[in-house]
């Protein structure tokens, strides 16, 4: 499911769809020819990091500032054919790249897809003896500042995951804003963390995941379970999530012409009147447990808008005791590991989740059934 297939959303006509598509395709032709004479051959890294770099950066700035500038309608309806077209794109693709089976289930109400790799299913493998032990299972939160993307067009970074860590992923498609303001996304995320346990997922092999608004998603999930009373996770990994609604760092502005994201970072439609310093939406303001806040890996962008106020949450987690792993990569924009994960520093990120995931959440191949 993508929001414009929800009954309570809003879409365009075909027409003014088609406009709107096809003004996408133009501006991001655009961007792209901009992109020579930025002399994209200059930066902190090698000519090929430089370039994919400069590329990208474009790319994206093009679709979000394009999309915001879009109403509610014709975003969702230009959303939903580019899920359409991930949806016939992407399986194949992360079959053959990372020998990742993609399915859909509904968990704890809220739809979303599977991924796990081949060699771990029934599907694929006849004898249970011969299977792939599934290291850990992971509730993932996808990006896209709470209003957009959805499930589909994270597939492809999901499967990298599969195959990196050894777990099996699920990516929840949850309610996002404007339509569904706070909470619905974080009502959505318990939701399924809870049947997840249902089903015989044991806590400390449950991660929770998430990247941009997907990670600050996450970090306000930990504060609902803790609120609730409810087990921890095992772990908590976040991709440049953002953690502090507020905005009023310095690195907002000083890399806001290094960074993807737009100059004017749209949070209201998510907040819906709730105080961005709300510990509920804004993590950084609140004061975690050292007794059942999980383990944490956070890493984010040196270039990122958002460097700053990640970086005062993970020092809040280490004066409070919490056990955190932090990378902050030089020269790096918003979400890099997914964007550009051929990058050297997206191999490094990828390589410290293989160990971590080793030392802290892979289990005994007999303690754990598979799928």
């Amino acid at each position: 499911m993508v929001m414009a297939d929800r009954p309570e959303v809003r879409t365009a006509s075909g027409p003014i769809t088609a406009l709107s598509v096809a003004g996408l395709a133009g501006n991001l032709l655009t961007g792209l020819a901009q992109v020579p004479l930025r002399r994209p051959w200059q930066g902190p890294s090698g000519l090929l990091d430089n370039v994919g770099q400069a590329v990208t950066r474009q790319v994206v700035r093009s679709l979000m500032g394009y999309s915001m500038g879009l109403p509610i309608e014709e975003f969702r309806s230009m959303e939903k054919v580019l899920d359409d077209i991930c949806q016939v794109v992407m399986p194949p693709f992360v079959s053959l790249a990372d020998d990742v089976e993609i399915t859909d289930d509904v968990v704890g109400g809220i739809p979303g897809l599977w991924c796990r790799a081949k060699a771990s299913t029934d599907a694929y493998v006849e004898d249970a003896g011969q299977k792939d032990p599934i290291g850990a299972t992971v509730l993932y939160l996808h990006g896209g500042g709470y209003i957009g993307t959805s499930p589909m067009m994270y597939s492809a970074f999901a499967s990298s995951l599969v195959r990196v860590t050894g777990a099996e992923i699920f990516i929840a498609d949850y309610r996002m804003a404007p339509e569904f303001p706070f909470p619905a996304g974080v009502l959505d995320a318990a939701a399924v963390y809870q049947d997840l346990i249902e089903r015989g997922v044991d806590p400390d092999h449950l991660v929770v995941a998430g990247d941009s608004g997907g990670g600050g998603l996450a970090a306000s999930l930990m504060v609902y379970l803790h609120e609730q009373s409810l087990p921890a996770a095992a772990a908590l990994v976040m991709f440049s999530p953002e953690v502090d609604l507020d905005f009023d760092h310095p690195s907002v502005l000083d890399n806001a012409s290094k960074d993807i994201l737009p100059w004017s970072i749209p949070v209201a439609p998510y907040l819906h009147g709730v105080q961005p310093n709300d510990k509920r939406v804004s993590i950084t303001h609140a004061d975690p447990d050292p007794d059942w806040f999980p383990p944490t890996f956070v890493s984010w962008g040196a270039d990122e808008m958002l460097r700053d106020g990640i970086r005062e949450f993970v020092q809040r987690l280490r004066d409070n005791g919490i056990e955190v792993w932090a990378m902050e990569e030089y020269g790096m924009f918003h979400v890099f590991p997914i964007l550009m994960p051929w990058a050297e520093a997206s191999k490094r990120v990828f390589r410290s989740l293989d160990r971590l995931s080793q030392r802290h959440v892979r289990p005994d191949p007999k303690a754990r059934p598979t799928h």
